[in-house]
Parts: C-alpha cells; sequence; structure tokens
C-alpha cells in the first residue's frame, strides 16, 4: 500500500525524534503497558473517515475546495468513492491503527432512488469486507448519516414528515446490516439536525417520542439480526441547529431512561462539544461515566475561544489527561475506543497533514494515559477524596448512602450537633497535584551549543526516574553537567561529568521548565 502517500512508511515509535521528525510518535507506543494494558487496548484509535476523507478543505460561504488529492475528484461518482477507500486504507495502515469510524454517505454516494444507493452501497462495503481481510483492520463504529441529504434539512428521527422519518428508519436498517457484515465494533446515532430553530415551529415531547421510536426499532432490528455491537448516541448542544434535543450526556441519558432504552444504548462522548457550552473539555465524559453510560470518546477539540465546532486535532495534554484519568477508573470502553476526530485546516493542503494531525492526537492522548495512571497508582487523589467524603462512612452519612434517612432525622442531626464546621474543599491542591502528574517529560535533543553562554543555569530535568537538578556550567574547558538529587540535595555530594562543547546530547526535560529562548 504505497499508491497515494508516496515517500512515507509505517509510522514508528521514536522517543528521541526531534522537534522536525514529526512523521514519528514520539509517546504512543502501541505495545507498552501502561497501568495493566497495552496502550493499543486502552486507546483503541480510530481514524474518523468524515473529518478525514470527506472534509476537503471547504469553508462553508467563506471558501470553495483547497485540498487537492491524488485519489479525489470531489464528484459522487462509485469510482471515486473506491478511490477514496483505497487510499483511506493505505493511510491507516501506515498510521498503525486498526480501527475506522464511517457511516453509510463516507463509502458510498447516494444514487437517484432508494434501490440503487443500496447497491451503491452493497458494492462499497464488499470492497471494504475485501480491504478489511487484507489489512485486519475494522470499523470501530460504523453509522447512518442521517443528516447531509436535504431531505434530513428538518431532522430525520425527529422530522415533522412521517415519509422522512420513514426513509431514516430504512436508511438505518441497511446500515446495520452493513455494521453486522463488517464487524464494526459499536454503531453510532449521531442527529445534529434533530432540533429546532424555532419553539414556535416544534412538539418538542412529540419530536422526542418519535426518536425514541427510532432507537428502539433500531434496538430490536439489532437483535433480530444477531448484531453484537453497541448502540451509542453523541450529544451535541448546536450547530448547525441553534438547540439539539441531545443537547450533552445529561439531556440523552433523561430521554432514554424516560422512554426505557437506558439498557440499550450508551453515550459517544466528544468532549469538545463541552466547550461549546462553556463548560470543561471533560464535563460530559465524567457525567456519562457516573451513570455507567460511557461507551467511546472521540479525540478531537475545539479552539476554546470560539462557540462553534472547530474539529481541531487533540493537542491539549492536561484535558486529555482528566479524560483519560475516569476511562482508566471505569476499566476501559469496552466495544468503544478513541476516534480521531479531529479535520487539518483548511490551508494544510498537503495529503502528509493528514498524518501530522492524527499523531499529534495519538500522542496528546498516549502522554495524557501515562499521566492518569501515574494520578490513580499514587493513590494521593484517591486518599484525598476518601478524606473528603469521610463523613458518609458511619453514622447519620451512612444512613444518607443508603437511602434510610428521613427530613426528620436530618433535623434531629442538625439539632444535636449545631452547626457544621468549615472544611476546605482544597481546590488548589487538588490542581496542583494533578499539574505534578500532567507536566509530562519529553525525550528532548538539545545541542549543546545552544547552552553556550549560559553561566550556573539551574534547569530540572529527569534523571533515573527522579526530579534532579541540572546545574550547566560554561568555563575554559568547555561545558559540564552536574547533576545532584533534588530531594537530597543538602545530603548527597555533586557528580561532575565533563561535556566537550561540540557534543549534542540528549537529555529528559519537563516540559513545564523548558528555558524560553
Amino acid at each position: 500500500m504505497n499508491k497515494y502517500f508516496p515517500g512515507i512508511g509505517r509510522v514508528e515509535y521514536r522517543p528521541d525524534a526531534g522537534p522536525e521528525d514529526t512523521l514519528v510518535f514520539r509517546h504512543y507506543n502501541a505495545t507498552e503497558t501502561v497501568h495493566g494494558r497495552s496502550m493499543e487496548e486502552w486507546l483503541r484509535f480510530s481514524v474518523c473517515y468524515f473529518n478525514t476523507f470527506r472534509y476537503l478543505g471547504s469553508d462553508n460561504h467563506y471558501g470553495e475546495r483547497a485540498h487537492q488529492r491524488a485519489w479525489e475528484d470531489a464528484s459522487h461518482s462509485l469510482d471515486n468513492y473506491k478511490r477514496r477507500m483505497i487510499a483511506a486504507f493505505e493511510l491507516l495502515h501506515k498510521l498503525t491503527v486498526r480501527y475506522y469510524s464511517v457511516s453509510d454517505r463516507d463509502m458510498a454516494p447516494e444514487g437517484d432512488n432508494f434501490d440503487e444507493t443500496n447497491s451503491y452501497l452493497e458494492e462499497m462495503v464488499t470492497l471494504a469486507a475485501e480491504l478489511q481481510k487484507q489489512t485486519g483492520i475494522k470499523p470501530l463504529y460504523y453509522s447512518a448519516d442521517l443528516f447531509t441529504h436535504p431531505r434530513y434539512m428538518n431532522g430525520a428521527g425527529a422530522n415533522p414528515d412521517a415519509h422522512v422519518f420513514a426513509y431514516a428508519c430504512a436508511q438505518v436498517k441497511r446500515s446495520l446490516e452493513a455494521a453486522k457484515r463488517l464487524g464494526a465494533e459499536n454503531f453510532v446515532f449521531f442527529n445534529p439536525r434533530d432540533g429546532y430553530q424555532s419553539v414556535l415551529q416544534r412538539q418538542f415531547f412529540r419530536d422526542m417520542s418519535h426518536m425514541a421510536q427510532l432507537y428502539r426499532m433500531a434496538a430490536q432490528y439489532k437483535d433480530k439480526i444477531s448484531y453484537k455491537g453497541q448502540l451509542l448516541i453523541q450529544p451535541k448542544p448546536s450547530d448547525p441547529r441553534r438547540h439539539q434535543y441531545e443537547a450533552d450526556a445529561m439531556a440523552t441519558m433523561h430521554m432514554l431512561r424516560h422512554f426505557g432504552l437506558e439498557k440499550q444504548y450508551k453515550l459517544y462522548i466528544k468532549p469538545a462539544f463541552s466547550r461549546l457550552t462553556g463548560r470543561p473539555y471533560e464535563h460530559d465524559v465524567y457525567i456519562a461515566a457516573a451513570y455507567n453510560m460511557l461507551g467511546s470518546v472521540d479525540a478531537s477539540d475545539s479552539f476554546p475561544e470560539l462557540k462553534a465546532t472547530s474539529d481541531i486535532c487533540a493537542r491539549d495534554v492536561c484535558d486529555a489527561t482528566y479524560v483519560m484519568k475516569c476511562v482508566l477508573e471505569q476499566g476501559g470502553l469496552q466495544h468503544g475506543g478513541f476516534t480521531l476526530g479531529g479535520r487539518v485546516r483548511r490551508e494544510s493542503v498537503e495529503p502528509r497533514d493528514l498524518f501530522h494531525g492524527h499523531i499529534l492526537a495519538m500522542d496528546t492522548f498516549a502522554r495524557a494515559l501515562k499521566n492518569a495512571a501515574r494520578m490513580i497508582s499514587d493513590g494521593c487523589f484517591a486518599r484525598s477524596l476518601q478524606h473528603r467524603y469521610s463523613s458518609y462512612k458511619s453514622g447519620f452519612g451512612e444512613r444518607v448512602e443508603r437511602n434510610t434517612a428521613t427530613l426528620e432525622d436530618c433535623e434531629d442531626f442538625v439539632r444535636k450537633n449545631g452547626e457544621p464546621e468549615l472544611h476546605s474543599a482544597r481546590y488548589e491542591h487538588f490542581e496542583n497535584g494533578s499539574h505534578h502528574n500532567a507536566c509530562i517529560n519529553r525525550i528532548l535533543h538539545w545541542p549543546a551549543r545552544n547552552l553556550n553562554g549560559r553561566t550556573n543555569g539551574v534547569l530540572p530535568c529527569v534523571w533515573n526516574n527522579v526530579l534532579p537538578v541540572l546545574s550547566i556550567i560554561q568555563d575554559t574547558r568547555g561545558l559540564q553537567v552536574w547533576f545532584c538529587s533534588y530531594q537530597r540535595y543538602q545530603q548527597q555530594e555533586v557528580t561532575k561529568c565533563p561535556l566537550p562543547q561540540d557534543l549534542s546530547c540528549t537529555l529528559i526535560i519537563s516540559e513545564a521548565f523548558l528555558p524560553q529562548t
């Protein structure tokens, strides 16, 4: 597989790579064991077909297509879709991922009628199955695209027109069959047009009951055809709709529970969507996990200053660390994984930019995985939380936990114990602790000449898994490097190591302390 991305081999793990080496993994090592499992098992990366291969650099009404690809003529011909799929599997193979995430309209174009559309889809599913057999790659999730065609301009499951509702359901039926054939681990419902522009145009409960009926029929047909994948729903607050019914994790879970569907479905959370509502990146991940409803995660981000979807490749390690901590604490994502849902910018026109973006996101979450594992294994946060909730371990608090307390019990407790004492939430303590783990250490190739002129400069670095102080001194004999343990600085004798002035050295530098140049 070397037709559409010539000059790019399989991406390798090279922790000593320099800043210009952006076609290698610096942190993602698929076979490395972290917290009892390999990185590959924890992360289960998949490439989002939609944002990687259907986005061609258009910019709504601000700009036409900017990405010219050797495989892509931007037509809706079957030949174009076949070339696109072959290019996709080449990228997947070279990126060393085992999964991709795809919808029916990602795979095949619309025909002139329903039967022709399904004929196209059947042909493309056959091609995908052949490529999967050759590469060992399969879908992390499959989906029915119920939003791009004009018929869905007023929604799909919540469309006021029963004809459109029927078409959406028929499309889901065919997509479930394709998902089974391709061995998709999950089936995702993403409904960005099922919402409203004006409250004057919609009957809210009626719309949501129709959506629930679609979900119920899908669950029934899944069982009928013996498809074993997990059903997922992806919440989104808005865009392109002014408001979406499944606006966030809590709203979606409430709807599922109200209609008795919570046992058949879990949530596919895109943390970047939390930013659209002014919430922290990790908010919906923790909400879904709290109710045992977290099924899969989208590993993309949005520019925090924008209140619109920007689908940038994840690069914030601290935010990703909070997400990974939640995933590790619930024992992983079972059928789910992390979908690389970022897309390159319109001005990133080279095919290799696709690799750069996905490598960035994979390295970001690999670093976050290690951070989260340290946060859990050192026990600091668990002990702090246990202490904070210690009043619920016995007595009145224990009765609250067991759901046996009454309002009368509460009043009696207050009369006996008086005014509660104030206990610090220790917010800064928790944040300080999280930043200690989130400042990942990175192998950095540092040419000695860059240190010339630094006299008695002090830089923290990692040496033999402890945090020492590295003192770099320039003298007449060249550079000399002094090491001593930071924790035992007063007691331990300093060891002097001469270093020639023209020699480059490799140091593992804590990024939080990199010097400003």
